[in-house]
């Protein structure tokens, strides 16, 4: 039996370049016999983090009830993750960092994840590159990660663009390794 893979596109456009890397390395993820979902995050209502601490004090929960708490339940219950972000401005888009932010009621919960980064970017690897720093800041808090690989868009910008690139086969090469 396969392995539970979670992909979490992060685009604010639905068929945009890091999403479109998403689908290949879904594709090949498949064909290796895994159970793969992709979450695309701007269809879900995932309201800000309050920054209250409650969940710090109630056993976990959030005190906002939204999408936020089924996306959760998924991310805990995955082997696997693939986080796909465009870089806007050298960094994540605001969806990623909004659905990180959710995480504190469980983010300890998220152990032993194996973790695929998937990230788009208008110019060089050097935007990438400072992006990867935040999400490895969020990876860092969780126990057991290990990072299996990386997917660089670059030189990309319009929807379609990476369609082109030679990064459309190597996230579909690297979904076959899961």
């Amino acid at each position: 039996m396969g392995k539970k893979v979670l992909v979490l596109s992060a685009s604010p456009r639905k068929g945009g370049n890091s999403d479109l890397l998403c689908d290949q390395f879904m594709l090949g993820a498949k064909e290796a016999g895994n159970q793969v979902e992709k979450i695309y995050i701007q269809d879900k209502k995932i309201n800000f983090c309050l920054g209250c601490l409650a969940c710090q004090s109630n056993g976990g929960s959030c005190v906002q009830h939204d999408d936020m708490e089924e996306i959760m339940e998924k991310m805990i219950e995955s082997d696997v993750l693939v986080l796909a972000t465009p870089v806007y401005f050298y960094s994540m888009s605001a969806q990623l960092k909004v659905l990180i932010d959710r995480t504190c009621p469980r983010y300890t919960d998220m152990n032993g994840k194996t973790v695929y980064l998937v990230m788009t970017a208008d110019d060089s690897r050097k935007e990438a590159i400072a992006t990867l720093a935040g999400i490895r800041g969020f990876l860092s808090c969780l126990d057991d990660v290990k990072e299996a690989g990386i997917i660089y868009g670059t030189g990309v910008c319009n929807i379609g663009d990476v369609k082109a690139s030679p990064e459309m086969k190597h996230a579909y090469e690297m979904g076959k390794t899961v």
